[in-house]
């Protein structure tokens, strides 16, 4: 299958094959189903973040919410638009030590 260039957003979850239709952070080169998988990530971190949400504002008990699922599903997020990154956005990525970081929070 043939990869095109496509224009990701992590803080909406946004995937844009048009590069003036939104504002974007990275370029990554991905065939459709690549594609499909990162909107999946996506949609896993968002369901997550939500769930972690739902914890805080409704508090069962008195434990601390940890948002660790989250943060490894964005660990594989930025994982995946660095892979598969233009050679500016890999080299971003590394920069913002960001794969790193959200892998070391729960050791």
């Amino acid at each position: 299958m043939e990869k095109k260039r496509y224009y990701v957003r992590v803080g909406s979850g946004e995937i844009l094959e048009d590069q003036h239709a939104s504002p974007y952070e990275f370029e990554i080169d991905a065939t459709e189903e690549e594609a499909a998988q990162l909107a999946e990530l996506f949609d896993k971190a968002s369901a997550e973040n939500m769930s972690d949400w739902y914890k805080v504002t409704h508090p069962i008990s008195g434990k601390d919410v940890e948002s660790k699922h989250y943060d490894q599903t964005l660990q594989e997020v930025y994982r995946f638009i660095r892979d598969h990154g233009t050679e500016k956005t890999r080299n971003h990525i590394e920069s913002m030590k960001i794969i790193e970081q959200l892998g070391e929070k729960y050791h």
